[in-house]
Parts: structure tokens; sequence; C-alpha cells
């Protein structure tokens, strides 16, 4: 069997717990040419958020150019999650003093740039609020036929886990959002409907830490502190959130997804960053994204658990 094509990508987001093991999913799974990192605020300030960015390249040995985001949304202000991540964004175990230095593009200069200089479509796996990559579609309108499709964490059609109907990544920078989902590029979006499901449980970690090595036991507690917000919330193990925005480029097996077109509400005292689904098709609307709306919770946790194991053997 011929080797699978490697899928170009951009990774943004806001390290933040989930984001790393995201990044670190990316990296393990060998089904990607990671041609850039960018950060975002969002689970905390820029500085901290590019500064958790350099660290998990450092851990798991990622070497791409990572550009530093837009410091606040697009016309509000910054609203950040500490109570979730911690004062660092990504409190925990101890990680390496970042080796790799931030480009001198800013995060929209260098996703413009890596988009140029690719033969083919890139695809952007955003995982914090949308700022960068709407202001690059903003800044750059010429440059959307070379974005193959944008893999978003955000939103949820049913209900929201920071207000009752806005979910944190799009409640941040709904105007940003709004951007994105009316820009006509194919949006994959991996919203709380199936997040909220692809819980990683206790016995998991476990798997994990087993492998051995640094990078395993790093994200063995990554998990226990996230498990440990959400256990106080009557989860039964972590939700990986970010996670899906990447493993479903690569596993779209294990994920249920429905083609849905998906406005996003930047007003409304009650609804303010809601992505509201047209589930029934009553808007008349052209479906702009497909929404991952369950998962095959056992098969994802084996997909991760499996991934794991690039770093047993790179460290070695």
């Amino acid at each position: 069997m011929s080797e699978q094509r490697k899928i170009p990508v951009i990774l943004d987001g806001d390290p933040g717990h989930d984001d790393a093991i995201a990044w670190t999913l990316a990296h393990a799974s060998g089904r990607f040419d990671i041609l850039a990192v960018t950060s975002c605020c969002g689970n905390q300030t820029i500085e901290k958020t590019t500064y958790n960015a350099r660290r998990v390249c450092t851990l798991i040995g990622l070497d791409a150019p990572i550009g530093r985001g837009c410091p606040h949304p697009l016309i509000t202000e910054p609203m950040n999650a500490p109570s979730v991540h911690g004062e660092s964004g990504l409190d925990g175990p101890v990680l390496p003093e970042p080796v790799m230095d931030v480009s001198a593009l800013g995060a929209v200069e260098l996703m413009a740039k890596t988009l140029r200089e690719s033969h083919e479509p890139v695809t952007i796996v955003a995982t914090g609020p949308e700022t960068n990559v709407a202001a690059l579609l903003l800044a750059h309108p010429e440059l959307k036929p070379k974005i193959k499709r944008i893999s978003v964490m955000g939103g949820g059609i049913g209900f929201g886990n920071w207000t009752p109907a806005a979910e944190f990544n799009i409640l941040v920078d709904p105007e940003a959002a709004k951007v994105v989902f009316t820009s006509g590029i194919p949006i994959l979006m991996a919203g709380l409907d199936v997040t909220e499901k692809a819980l990683i449980l206790p016995e998991d970690f476990a798997r994990i830490r087993a492998i051995g090595g640094k990078v395993c036991s790093i994200v063995a507690e990554w998990l226990e502190f996230f498990y440990i917000f959400h256990r106080n919330l009557g989860y039964a193990g972590a939700p990986m959130h970010d996670p899906c925005a990447v493993m479903a480029l690569i596993h779209p097996e294990v994920f249920q997804m429905r083609d849905m077109y998906v406005a996003i509400e930047t007003n409304g005292e009650y609804c303010k960053g809601t992505t509201v689904g047209d589930f029934f098709g009553t808007s008349g609307q052209e479906p702009n994204a497909t929404c991952i709306l369950g998962v095959d919770r056992q098969a994802f946790a084996d997909r991760l658990v499996e991934a794991m194991e690039f770093y047993k053997e790179a460290e070695a």
C-alpha cells in the first residue's frame, strides 16, 4: 500500500490543555505537513498563549515557524479562561523552556506567506477564537482559493458552555466567527455537540502514561489537570474539545456528521456568540458547514492512545 499523502496544515490555537493535546496528536499522527503554528488570544492573553505554543512545540519536537497572533478580538475586549486552564493558560506539569523563536511575521502575515508558498491548498485547524483566521480573510481575500478547508473547534448546535447559548471560542470573538462562516470556504465544525461526548477517561490517562517517556507522561498530566475541573461539574472524563478538530481530518469514520447552514449571532442580550444551526433546512440557505454531531467514544480514545506511541519511538 502506498504511503498516504500528508495534509498541509496551519495550526492556530490558544493553548490551553486541549489545544496542546490537539497539536500533540497532529504531530504524532504522521498525517500532516505542519507548515506553521499561530497563537491566538483566548484561554489566556496573547503573551501567555504564544509562550505556551512555543513550549508545546519544543516539548513535542514540532519544528515550524510560530506566529504571534492578534492581541485582542476584532472589535471587543479580550476574554480569558483562567478558571479552566490556570493562570498560565497551561497549568500542571513543568514544560521545557522554548527553543523556538517567534517569527518576525505576525500570525496573519505568517499565514498569508504560508498560503502563498504552498503548492497545494492548505487546511487551517483553528482551535481557539477565530480572530487570526478572520483577520487573514479580511486582509487577504485573494488567498481564499489557497485554503482547502477550515477545521474549527467552536460553537454548538444544541447548547453553549460559557453562556447557556454560546460556546467559549465563538463568544470570545463572534464577529470573527461570522467572517469565517460566511467566507465560502468549506468549514468542518467540531462543536460541543460532539466534543462533550469525546471523553478521555481516567483509564485512558493510564494507558497513555503506560506508553512511557516524557511526552506521554505530560499528556497524561494535562488530561488529569483538565479532568479535575470537569469532574467537579459531574463529568466522567476530560472532554477533548480541540482534538476533535484534528481527529476528524484523519479518522472521520469515528464521527457522525451532518451538513447544515450555520449562522453566528453577534448581538442579543442572551444569545450573543450562538452558532445557530439550521437543522431542518427551514432557512432555505445552502449548508456552509459540516457539523460533527456524534462520536464513537471508545474508537476516539483508542486512536488518541495509539497516536501517542509515536513519542515512545521518537524519544527512543
